[in-house]
This record gives structure tokens, C-alpha cells and sequence, in this order.
């Protein structure tokens, strides 16, 4: 396997083959991924602090126990799904005197890192595990939940050559298209990165559909031009923050996530916190997180990314509509 980015074939490595996973981490993308490895016919045992989330597991005939240590005791991988870097790290080392994953299972475990966190921290916990006598891959997901729910996501994977091999049919599973980035702490870099893009375009989409009402253009004109134009992107033809002209993105069920504004946050602060820490002179990265920072804290933290376009819409000025608005196109949709 080439250290360059690839997509990658089916694997055939079976079930049976892989033993045990201890899943760690049960949220609204964690409990999907571990249901449909269950499917798949994988041994997963699971803990989740939540006892809702375990509850939910437990309903989808995934064995549960009281915590992280027992749940990794005898599996081959240890995979986390945690909401932050220092959870990841709390979690490996352990916290309060009491022992951390690292140091309570069989020498030569996996590792397998599913969280987004800063890319120092995904080296620090693959410094860690390796220290400690084991293998660790880090492979960040996008897709969403509603990716996680049909085994659609996409990993962007760092780690060994021979380390992706061996976790790759787990993720093949969960996902549809997986990456290898390169080596450790390569998953995250490209994770960050594709946020990054991703924060800025929705931004820019939006700002250009409130434009457009104030010129007067209805929602599905922009859209038919720019979908088939240089303004084409991921965030217009896929995510669209206007409902009509994509019937499946989020703004037609009122901005429910999908990928949720506090997400979007979160990421564009790892991409700051990386920006400021190799000396990039970005300028769109940051203004894009202060953005997304204060969305988040206005109430649109639990709403779809794309509902930026809602607060454009609120703090721009009441200028003039054009004729292009009357009647259903008309802006405050």
C-alpha cells in the first residue's frame, strides 16, 4: 500500500479472523458504527459513560459491561469514539491513580482511534500505544450520522502500512471508501483540512444565496447556474442551506443535522489550533471558526452547519428584494 492517499478495495479478512473489539463510545455515531459491525457478524463488547447509550446497545444485542478496562480485557482491538483528544489520551494512560487501557491489555493490541481530535494528539496517542507495546491507527470519519447509520462513512486513515491492513476490513464495514493518508496522525491532517474547506465553502454558499434574494434571483436560479459552474461544490449540490434545490439536505427539515453546527465548530478550532501551530497564514480558517464559534453559541449548536445561512440572512441589512423574490421564492425561507 502506497503512503499517498488511496481508495481501497473490499478486503476479505473474515469476521472470525479479527477476535474480539472493545467499542468505547456509543453516541449518535458510535452506537451506529458498533451495531453494524455486530451485523456483520463481528464480537463486540461496549462502553459508553451513558447509560442511555448503553441501554440502546444493548437493544441492538451488542453486550455492554460497567467499564472502558473490562470492556478492553481480551479484545484484539480497542476502538474509541470520544467526544475530545483528552479523552482519547485519559482514556489510554488512565486518570485518578487508576490504570489506563494501555497498561490493562495483552501486548500487541490495535488501537484504533476514531475520534477527531488535534493532530498533536493523535501523535501523542500513538506515541503511547506504541510505547506501551502496541499498534495504533487513526481514522477520523465523515458522513454524518446519517452515514454511520448506513455504513457510508468515510475514514481518513494514519498509521503503518501494515497497521491499515489489518483494521481495514473493520472499517470497510462502517464505511463505504477508506483512505490511507499515510502514517500516524495522517488520518487527522486530512480530516481537519477537508473540515476546513468544507467551513469556508458553507460560508461562502450562504453569503452568495443572500446575496442572490437581495438581487433578486430565486433560490433555484443561483442554484442551477452555480451547481454547473466554478461555483460548484459539496456544500451546493449536496448540503444546499436553501431548501428546494436539493430535496435531501437538511435546510428542508428545518436545519436538523446531519453534521451539527457545534461539530463544525469543533473541527474549525483543530484546524486553528494546527493553522497557529505550523505558522500557515490563513486567514479564511479563522474568521470561518470564529463564525462557526458563535453560531454555536447563538443557538445553532444543535442545528445543521448549513443553518449559517439563517444567521447571514438575520444580521445582514434590509436592503431591497427584486423582483426574482415575490411570491415562494422569497427570502426567510
Amino acid at each position: 500500500m502506497s503512503e499517498a492517499a488511496s481508495e481501497t478495495a473490499p478486503s476479505g479478512t473474515a469476521p472470525s479472523e479479527m477476535g474480539t473489539i472493545a467499542f468505547l463510545g456509543l453516541g449518535h455515531m458510535g452506537g451506529p458504527m458498533a451495531i453494524n459491525l455486530v451485523k456483520a457478524g463481528y464480537a463486540v463488547t461496549a462502553f459508553d459513560v451513558v447509560p442511555a447509550a448503553l441501554d440502546a446497545a444493548r437493544e441492538h444485542g451488542i453486550p455492554t459491561v460497567r467499564t472502558a478496562v473490562e470492556a478492553a480485557a481480551g479484545a484484539a482491538v480497542v476502538l474509541t469514539m470520544l467526544p475530545s483528544g483528552q479523552h482519547v489520551l485519559d482514556a489510554y494512560r488512565g486518570t485518578g491513580g487508576a490504570p489506563g487501557l494501555l497498561d490493562t491489555v495483552a501486548p500487541g493490541t490495535m488501537f484504533l482511534d476514531c475520534s477527531t481530535i488535534n493532530v498533536d494528539e493523535a501523535r501523542e496517542a500513538e506515541a503511547l500505544a506504541v510505547a506501551a507495546g502496541h499498534r495504533a491507527v487513526d481514522a477520523p470519519v465523515s458522513g454524518g450520522v446519517v452515514g454511520a447509520e448506513a455504513g457510508t462513512l468515510t475514514f481518513m486513515v494514519g498509521g503503518l502500512p501494515e497497521d491499515f491492513e489489518a483494521v481495514k476490513p473493520l472499517l470497510e464495514v462502517m464505511g463505504k471508501r477508506v483512505v490511507h493518508c499515510g502514517g500516524p496522525s495522517a488520518g487527522q491532517a486530512a480530516k481537519i483540512c477537508n473540515n476546513l474547506i468544507l467551513g469556508v465553502s458553507m460560508i461562502a454558499v450562504s453569503e452568495a444565496f443572500v446575496l442572490g434574494e437581495k438581487l433578486g434571483l430565486t433560490h433555484q436560479a443561483l442554484f442551477d447556474v452555480a451547481s454547473a459552474a466554478s461555483g460548484q461544490c459539496w456544500a451546493l449540490t449536496t448540503n444546499c442551506p436553501v431548501p428546494g434545490p436539493v430535496p435531501t439536505s437538511p435546510a428542508n427539515r428545518d436545519y436538523q443535522p446531519g453534521f451539527a453546527g457545534a461539530l463544525m465548530a469543533k473541527d474549525l478550532r483543530l484546524a486553528l489550533n494546527a493553522v497557529q501551530g505550523t505558522g500557515v497564514a490563513a486567514r479564511l480558517g479563522p474568521l470561518a471558526s470564529e463564525i462557526y464559534d458563535t453560531f454555536a453559541a447563538e443557538g445553532g449548536a444543535g442545528r445543521d452547519f448549513s443553518g449559517i445561512i439563517t444567521d447571514i440572512r438575520e444580521k445582514s441589512g434590509p436592503g431591497q428584494s427584486g423582483p426574482g423574490q415575490t411570491g415562494p421564492g422569497a427570502a426567510g425561507r
